[in-house]
């Protein structure tokens, strides 16, 4: 399981995070999934318990990911703020946050995809990916390249974390 925690934390950090930190937060999930009491009784400053509805594993990936990878808010305008300000001024973008205030979450989102999906075109562009379980958000989602969308929820399904590309999660949603 730890591989496939270095492969998938690799894939979704997309650059922002190095290897060190890869293999200790793969390291330390792997623990946490394979066993749980012993993980929480030799960390006892984790603030998990059994009332949380995913796995300690899946938390302390969760809990690990800088706000450069794991974007979360209550809307999408909150959610392109943190995108945006993720890859620094020097990085142009067609749509403003506040572009997206007004509009549906659909509209919004659509908006939101478009735009991201023109970027690093050599790596087909990025998804925005629906990525476990929000705990105190409205919306939680990852950027992955478009080339390693498949492998990303290959990976997320082997471990046990919910994943879905953003979009078209929220078109079944609405259409179903």
């Amino acid at each position: 399981m730890k591989s496939q925690l270095i492969e998938l934390i690799s894939k979704i950090s997309s650059g922002c995070m190095g290897e060190e930190e890869i293999a200790r937060v793969a390291d330390e999930a792997a623990q946490a999934y394979a066993d749980p009491q012993a993980f929480l009784a030799a960390n006892p400053d984790i603030n998990y318990d059994d009332s949380f509805p995913i796995a300690l594993g899946e938390w302390v990936v969760i809990g690990s990911l800088p706000d450069t990878v794991l974007f979360q808010g209550d809307s999408w305008m909150d959610v392109f703020a943190q995108i945006v300000e993720s890859f620094g001024e020097d990085v142009p973008f067609n749509i403003k946050p506040k572009q997206l205030a007004k509009v549906e979450a659909l509209t919004a989102l659509n908006r939101i995809q478009i735009q991201m999906g023109s970027m690093n075109k050599d790596m087909g562009g990025y998804v925005l990916m629906n990525f476990s379980q929000p705990l105190d958000d409205e919306l939680q989602v990852v950027l992955v390249y478009g080339n390693d969308q498949a492998r990303v929820l290959e990976l997320c399904a082997a471990v046990g974390i919910a994943a879905a590309p953003s979009l078209e999660a929220l078109r079944l949603a609405l259409y179903e």
